[in-house]
This record gives structure tokens, C-alpha cells and sequence, in this order.
């Protein structure tokens, strides 16, 4: 058996847990418990719908959909930890078995900061990343008006019928081979999809440093995982210069908010796939 991994992010601005057994309710509470918010916050108007994330997660698991994964933002306001912003990864228990896995990311909070919006995403589990589609891929969106719980489930079905897409999707990527400075001019717009205006503390090699063997390979899909994980998961040494012209080492953060984590996987899959319509 597996062990589930609860993991308190660094300042403390998010916490997460994982595991690869479906999460039970109490293992969810322990981490997440704003998904099981009692009421909506108290800023909220009479006309806001309210239905916990946990009603929505027990429909899913009804038609077969298990939570994997879980993280909830941590406020500054402390007022707002029981309602603040969450992601859920949802798939279904037979795929648990392959070596990558199509799932279902809800985002939601009951603080009125967001409506239920979900992606597709995919899990691959020699490194346990987890990536979102991009734009190319259904995203549905539900604010917290009317039959919330119904319409949530069928953007479930709606999210999962672009699943085979996705996988063909990431075939094609790893049929194509990528020359040294196509990879490079890939790591240079992650990097940007990263750090926008401000200079990467980090060089476009770094990025594509291949953290495992299964990721070795000049394929369009290894360089996708391979720059993803590096920017995701932070860690890599670098350098800053200050505007009086010190150098300042210093690692590069892991990507910990829930917004920060959505738009920076959607660009770089968006990357990937423009990379991909490039070369076929």
C-alpha cells in the first residue's frame, strides 16, 4: 500500500495531500477542510447557491469518480480558512494502474473569490506530475446560481470526453523529436510563461535538466515533462542581480497558489501544444 503524504507548504500558504488510494473523508478533513464548509462565508448575498465542494465530490464518486489529490489555499484573513480557494484531482480507480492517468481538476471556494471551474488534466506517476491541459481542452465553469450539483457532474462527463484527445495528444508530442535548439526555445518561453517581465533567475538548461531517466530523450513530450516539473517544483539554484548591480543567489520557489498553479500548467501545455502544430 501506498502511504498518503500530507504536505504543509512552505509560509504556510497552502496544504496539500496526495495519495495513490482513492482520499477518504477523514484523510480529506485533516488537510482540505474548507471543502466541507458548513455554509457559505459570511460576505455572501442570499442569492449565492450554496453547495459544499464535499456534496460535489460525493455525486462524483457516485458515477465513479475518486479524489487523489487535494490542496486548500491559507488566507492571511485566518477568518476565511474554513471557505478559502481549493483544488481537487479527481480520476477513476481503474486507471490508477497506468503509467499516466486523465483526470478531472475542480477549483472552487466558498468565499465568493471563485466560481467551480474545472479542467482536464493528466497525472503521470514515475514522477507524480501533475499537469493541466490548455486552452485547447474543454474548461467548464458554474457559478454558484441554480442546480449547481448537476451541472457540475455533467462538466465532469463533458471535461472527460476530451480525455482520448488528451492522450493522443501527448502520443503525438512524444513522436516528435526536438533538436537541441528547439528545446532550448521551448525552456526560454516557459520561462517567461514563469516569470513574465522580471528576469529568470534560472537558465533555460536548468529547466530542461531531465530529473530521471524515464524523462531522457530529445522528445517533445520528456522536454514538456522535464521543464514543467523543474518550474513547478522550484529548487534549482540560481542567480539575481539587484538594480545596484549585486548578485544574489538564491533557489527558485515552487509554485504553491492554486491560481499560480493552474495558469502557469495551462501555458506551458498551450506551449507544448503550439510546439506540436508546429513541427507535424
Amino acid at each position: 500500500m501506498h502511504h498518503t503524504l500530507a504536505t504543509r507548504f512552505a509560509r504556510h500558504n497552502a496544504r496539500q495531500i496526495s495519495a495513490r488510494e482513492a482520499l477518504t473523508d477523514d484523510q480529506l478533513r485533516q488537510v482540505v477542510p474548507s471543502i466541507f464548509a458548513a455554509e457559505a462565508h459570511d460576505s455572501r448575498s442570499d442569492k449565492y447557491v450554496y453547495v459544499p465542494t464535499i456534496d460535489i465530490v460525493q455525486g462524483l464518486r457516485r458515477e465513479g469518480w475518486q479524489p487523489f489529490f487535494a490542496v486548500q489555499a491559507m488566507p492571511r484573513d485566518r477568518t476565511r480558512t474554513g471557505h478559502a480557494k481549493h483544488m481537487l484531482r479527481l480520476r477513476r480507480p481503474e486507471h490508477i494502474t497506468e503509467s499516466e492517468a486523465a483526470e478531472v481538476i475542480i477549483v472552487n471556494s466558498h468565499d465568493g473569490t471563485t466560481s467551480y471551474q474545472m479542467f482536464a488534466g493528466l497525472v503521470r506517476f514515475v514522477c507524480t506530475n501533475s499537469m493541466i491541459a490548455g486552452q485547447q481542452f474543454e474548461e467548464v465553469r458554474v457559478p454558484h446560481k441554480g442546480h449547481i450539483q448537476d451541472q457540475i457532474i455533467e462538466g465532469a462527463y463533458t471535461i472527460a470526453q476530451d480525455f482520448p484527445r488528451l492522450i493522443d495528444s501527448t502520443r503525438e508530442m512524444a513522436a516528435l523529436q526536438l533538436s537541441k535548439p528547439e528545446q532550448r526555445v521551448f525552456a526560454e518561453a516557459a520561462l517567461v510563461a514563469r516569470y513574465g517581465e522580471e528576469a529568470a533567475p534560472v537558465t533555460p538548461d536548468q529547466v530542461l535538466r531531465r530529473r530521471r531517466t524515464a524523462d531522457v530523450g530529445g522528445d517533445l513530450w520528456t522536454t514538456f515533462n522535464a521543464v514543467q516539473e523543474n518550474i513547478v517544483r522550484g529548487g534549482l539554484h540560481g542567480q539575481r542581480r539587484t538594480d545596484d548591480g549585486r548578485v544574489i543567489r538564491r533557489s527558485t520557489r515552487p509554485i504553491n497558489g492554486i491560481d499560480q498553479n493552474v495558469g502557469v500548467n495551462r501555458a506551458l501545455w498551450t506551449l507544448a501544444e503550439g510546439m506540436r502544430a508546429l513541427k507535424a
